[in-house]
């Protein structure tokens, strides 16, 4: 479906009256409600495994329901976007390295407007569950093709693919504060 940038716009605004002004002010810092799990790689002689997800250890909301992995060339980005009600389960694990962006774009959190960036992959293996209103980014910064995997909280595109996607781009916005260096 091709969306025009007005109509986007208006979307948006329907789907969040509650914002006021635009985010023209944004600020780096440690955004709140944002969960991060370091990954442990256990290597043996065969090679290695990781734990990417144990119900034990994610709050039932994040628990997920579908998972994909994805595979990202270096130098290309993901994103920016954001969900309305979908929780992300991102791990990094390598065999590169991804900066991911950040942007708390929730109006009630006390770190709207927050601007995050980490180092996370292959020199620092993590899981990082983004709530919905956290608008996400990632680009490869290494030299060798990336993967990612992800087990969202909510079907993509609901059951049967039958739904509106849950998604937010902002890459399509010219206008978007939401920018990657």
């Amino acid at each position: 479906m091709l969306v025009f940038v007005n109509d986007y716009v208006l979307y948006l605004k329907h789907l969040f009256p509650d914002r006021g002004e635009p985010m023209d002010s944004l600020r780096s810092g440690v955004i709140l409600d944002m969960i991060w799990k370091p990954l442990t790689m256990y290597h043996d002689q065969r090679g290695w495994l990781c734990e990417f997800f144990r119900n034990d250890e994610v709050p039932a909301p994040y628990q997920p329901v579908m998972a994909y992995s994805s595979m990202t060339h270096p130098g290309i980005a993901r994103g920016p976007h954001e969900h309305v009600h979908q929780s992300d389960y991102f791990c990094f694990i390598g065999p590169s390295d991804f900066k991911l962006y950040l942007w708390d774009n929730r109006p009630k959190s006390a770190t709207y407007r927050l601007h995050q960036t980490e180092i996370v992959g292959s020199s620092k293996p993590m899981a990082v569950i983004i709530p919905p209103g956290i608008v996400h980014a990632y680009r490869n910064v290494g030299n060798v093709p990336g993967l990612v995997f992800n087990a969202a909280n909510q079907l993509y595109k609901g059951a049967g693919k039958k739904d509106v996607v849950d998604e937010i781009r902002h890459e399509h916005d010219p206008a978007s504060p939401f920018k990657l260096d």
